[in-house]
């Protein structure tokens, strides 16, 4: 079973988990955080301008293109 929440740090710095009430008492879980930077418009331009220049990116972007280059001309019969 895998139950996810979301949520935003409290002043406190303390964060109660709801656990669904089917898990049995005394079960073992394991509980793990995962911090989430909220990024700003600028950021992801920024992001996306350094993977333009990105050499192994580019190889993986041309990579998918030729996969799918013959699913791009499927269904286009005569016009191609």
């Amino acid at each position: 079973m895998e139950v996810k929440q979301i949520v935003r740090v409290p002043k406190n710095h303390e964060i109660k988990i709801k656990i669904p009430l089917e898990l049995p008492e005394n079960e073992m879980v394991e509980v793990i955080l995962i911090t989430k930077k909220q990024e700003g418009f600028k950021d992801k331009i920024r992001e996306l301008k350094k993977a333009a220049k990105d050499n192994l990116f580019l190889e993986d972007l041309k990579e998918i293109s030729e996969d799918f280059k013959a699913v791009d001309f499927e269904g286009l019969g005569d016009a191609v």
